[in-house]
C-alpha cells in the first residue's frame, strides 16, 4: 500500500465510513488535533530511561486516543458507525475516565499538595508531559466545537479528553518529583532576580 493517495490533492480528504469533506472541516481538524496530541504523547513515552510504568501508562493513553481519533474521523452516519464497530476493539467509555480518576488520585497522594501555579518545566519529560497536555486541551476544544455543530461526538469522548489534561498535568509532576527536581511556583510577579543576567 502507498504512503499518497493523492485523493488530498484537491483540498478535500475521505472519511472512514464513505462521504468526502474539505480539509478544513471542523472534523477534519478535530481528528487532527487528537492526532497531534498523541503524537505528543508518543514524545513523553520516547523520552530517554523512562520508567516501565509509566510507559505502560502513556501507551495505554496513546491507544485510547488512536480509537478516539478512527471514531471522529468516521462519517456520522448509522451505516459507517456499524462499519467502524467491526473494526474498532477500544471504544473510550466511563470506565476509561473514572479509571483516569482513579490514576489521578492515587498519585496525588504521592505529590505535595498543590496551592499555586507551577511553571510547565522541570525534567525533560515533565515538560514533555505538559507540552501534551496543551495539545490534549487544543484537541478538546476542538471535539467541543465540533459537538456545539450539531456533529455526532459521544460526549463520553469530550469527557475523557477534558480528564486526560488533569491527567498528564499530574504525570508532569510525579515526573518532576521522580527525577528529584521541585515544581518552580508562578509568583504572579517577576522582580529584577528575575531577570537574565546583562552581558
Amino acid at each position: 500500500m502507498k504512503i499518497y493517495t493523492k485523493r488530498g490533492d484537491t483540498g478535500q480528504t475521505d472519511l472512514f465510513g464513505g462521504g468526502r469533506v474539505s480539509k478544513s472541516h471542523i472534523r477534519v481538524k478535530a481528528y487532527g488535533d487528537i492526532d497531534g496530541a498523541n503524537t505528543a504523547i508518543g514524545l513523553a513515552y520516547s523520552t530517554p530511561s523512562v520508567s516501565a510504568l509509566m510507559k505502560s501508562r502513556l501507551m495505554w493513553i496513546m491507544k485510547l486516543m488512536f480509537s478516539a481519533g478512527a471514531e471522529i474521523a468516521t462519517q456520522p452516519k448509522d451505516s459507517a458507525a456499524l462499519l467502524l464497530e467491526k473494526h474498532l476493539k477500544n471504544y473510550i467509555h466511563s470506565h476509561h475516565i473514572e479509571r483516569l480518576e482513579h490514576d489521578i488520585d492515587r498519585m496525588e497522594e504521592e505529590l505535595c499538595p498543590l496551592r499555586n501555579f507551577i511553571l510547565p518545566c522541570g525534567s525533560d519529560l515533565s515538560a514533555r508531559l505538559q507540552f501534551a497536555r496543551t495539545m490534549v486541551r487544543k484537541a478538546e476544544v476542538s471535539l467541543i466545537e465540533l459537538a456545539e455543530r450539531q456533529e455526532a461526538i459521544r460526549p463520553e469522548i469530550i469527557r475523557f479528553f477534558n480528564r486526560l489534561s488533569d491527567y498528564l498535568f499530574v504525570l508532569a509532576r510525579l515526573a518532576n518529583k521522580e527525577n528529584l527536581i521541585e515544581d518552580i511556583v508562578w509568583s504572579g510577579k517577576l522582580t529584577d532576580d528575575d531577570l537574565p543576567p546583562g552581558r
